[in-house]
């Protein structure tokens, strides 16, 4: 335990004498479900010192603040109770490392830096912008910006939530190989605000060989935004008139996205990216009618009618169910799938995101998923769902 002290000791020293630079708790095995790392450091608030901690979890970040008094209790804490086995301190001029063997002992070692760190104790700061650069023509064509590259002040949540698409889409985007040219399938892309950023940002900061075609069943959209793309000079980015449905790809489609497709469409469009073993699919899914007509259809035979009588949960619920069932059928055929919420719901209550990489699953996984599927189908009396039986998987529960 003599390392636990030392660590003690030099987290008291750094609080006190303003010397700590980073705190970080990894490999954490505790019992909250999606937890993966927490950073502190000391951040100034109003003139006032205070300790930031930052939760970081599969698909979100938690920012909470304490007294320094508040955080070292809440760290102490963190450290010996919550399961984290591997910590990293950084003072200005001393580093502690250490990890927690199989006997639940900490092992490590404590160094003197031979350079010091910089100690920054910012907390607002700006933004970075994955578009870094709003000066381009689509942009001004797409009326976001004005002739001079500066964002409309109507278009700034548009500006926001084009940038927060991209930042969530940009590491699944490096993880693809980057050996060859990437076809990627925008369905549904209406006036391709999305469709346009996800080019620009592959092409101009990943430098990716990259082929986007953006399929729209509005003829008079179709034709505007293949206008914008000739004047931008985006060689291979266009668009195409058609619905998800009758859609028929060429070549194989390395990456699938559809973001508000009503109801079945969007089963539709995950249906074709698995087809095509599609390395990632992205869906931000519109109305869940399917699934709610079939919950309205035997509200009175579950336990769920206390709340299914009311409609705004009952459309809430036939979200979930939907969504929940979506992700296990993607888990099935090997994508690795996380939910998110996409936008704001101050701006849309449809602000859900499943992103989905394709990985590898075992048949034996394949079997467990299928039971939870019946499961989940015979608990709440589903008769189908729509991407079920475009799948033809028909999951029933083992009598």
């Amino acid at each position: 335990m003599a390392i636990y002290q030392d660590f003690i000791e030099l987290l008291k020293e750094s609080i006190k004498d303003r010397k700590l630079v980073k705190l970080t708790l990894s490999q954490y095995r505790g019992q909250e479900i999606g937890l993966k790392n927490l950073y502190v450091k000391l951040v100034e608030i109003k003139r006032e010192l205070k300790m930031s901690f930052v939760y970081r979890y599969e698909t979100r970040d938690i920012t909470k603040n304490f007294s320094l008094r508040e955080g070292f209790d809440v760290l102490v804490e963190a450290v010996h109770f919550k399961g984290f086995r591997s910590v990293v301190l950084q003072s200005i001029d001393e580093q502690l490392e250490m990890q927690m063997n199989k006997k639940a002992e900490w092992a490590g070692s404590k160094k003197v830096l031979s350079e010091s760190k910089e100690l920054n104790l910012n907390h607002d700061k700006q933004k970075e912008r994955k578009l870094q650069d709003a000066s381009k023509s689509y942009l001004h064509d797409l009326k976001l910006t004005d002739s001079a590259g500066q964002v409309y002040k109507n278009a700034q949540d548009k500006w926001k939530q084009i940038n927060h698409y991209i930042e969530i889409l940009s590491s699944s985007l490096n993880n693809l190989p980057n050996d060859q040219s990437l076809r990627i399938v925008d369905m549904g892309a209406g006036k391709g605000y999305l469709t346009f950023a996800l080019y620009d940002y592959l092409q101009s900061t990943l430098k990716r060989d990259v082929s986007v075609v953006g399929v729209e069943f509005r003829q008079d959209l179709v034709e505007l935004c293949n206008r914008i793309a000739e004047r931008a000079g985006f060689q291979q980015l266009h668009f195409e008139e058609g619905t998800i449905e009758n859609y028929q790809a060429n070549k194989k489609i390395d990456v699938l996205i559809a973001l508000h497709a009503c109801d079945t469409a969007t089963d539709d469009a995950i249906y074709k990216g698995i087809q095509d073993e599609a390395s990632l699919i992205v869906v931000a899914p519109c109305c869940h009618k399917q699934v709610r007509r079939e919950l309205e259809r035997v509200k009175v035979k579950n336990d769920l009618d206390f709340m299914t009588q009311y409609g705004v949960f009952m459309e809430r619920h036939a979200e979930m169910l939907t969504d929940s069932i979506r992700a296990l059928i993607l888990n099935y055929y090997g994508y690795e799938t996380k939910v998110m919420q996409f936008i704001s719901d101050q701006h849309t209550p449809k602000n859900v995101m499943i992103v989905a990489e394709r990985k590898t699953v075992s048949t034996e996984q394949q079997l467990i998923i299928l039971e939870k599927l019946a499961r989940l189908k015979d608990y709440y009396g589903l008769g189908y769902q729509h991407l079920e039986r475009l799948c033809q998987l028909n999951a029933e529960v083992s009598k």
